[in-house]
């Protein structure tokens, strides 16, 4: 059984809004390894959409230069979108419907390193046991609004911490493994 790692940008005060992060080109490449570093992607709608408007071609090639190996790894990844509401997509994706932990569960089984990112999406995944590791790139920021870290989980998660990265920046990178 593949591992589901869920990766998202953190502000001290927790907040999870992809403007609040400090994006340099050290955290791009940071991104980048993770990504490579994947077999597939599972996105929420929000997440895939967002991720598509800005990454894909030719989108993505308005961005600056240090940016295009992301990227590049962005456009090349095999995605899954789970999405009730869209009625297709594209972009080496495919839509996902139904039981969200029969899905994962079958994407995880036909990949050794899956990653997941965004909001929503990622608590669901946590509440049903899913998630197998954390990272927490963590940034020396006070945003003071939007949303938090996995607000609204029903239970508390409890986890082990695995290791630990200086980004740049003062950005640090925390992995975090699900206590089982």
């Amino acid at each position: 059984m593949g591992r589901l790692l869920y990766s998202i940008n953190v502000t001290l005060d927790g907040c999870v809004d992809h403007r609040s992060a400090l994006a340099d080109e050290a955290l791009h490449r940071h991104a980048m390894d993770g990504l490579a570093s994947a077999d597939a992607l599972v996105f929420g709608r929000v997440t895939y959409q967002m991720m598509e408007d800005a990454w894909r071609p030719p989108a993505s090639d308005a961005m600056p230069e240090w940016t295009q190996p992301f990227a590049r790894v962005m456009d090349a990844s095999r995605k899954y979108v789970v999405s009730s509401t869209l009625e297709s997509v594209d972009w080496n994706a495919d839509l996902v419907r139904g039981d969200l932990a029969t899905a994962v569960t079958t994407i995880k089984a036909e990949h050794d390193r899956v990653r997941t990112g965004g909001v929503q999406l990622p608590r669901a995944l946590a509440e049903l046991g899913l998630i197998d590791e954390y990272e927490l790139v963590v940034h020396p920021r006070v945003y003071g609004q939007g949303p938090r870290l996995l607000d609204g989980l029903t239970a508390p998660l409890d986890l082990v911490l695995t290791g630990t990265e200086e980004v740049g920046s003062g950005v640090v990178a925390r992995r975090y493994e699900t206590r089982r």
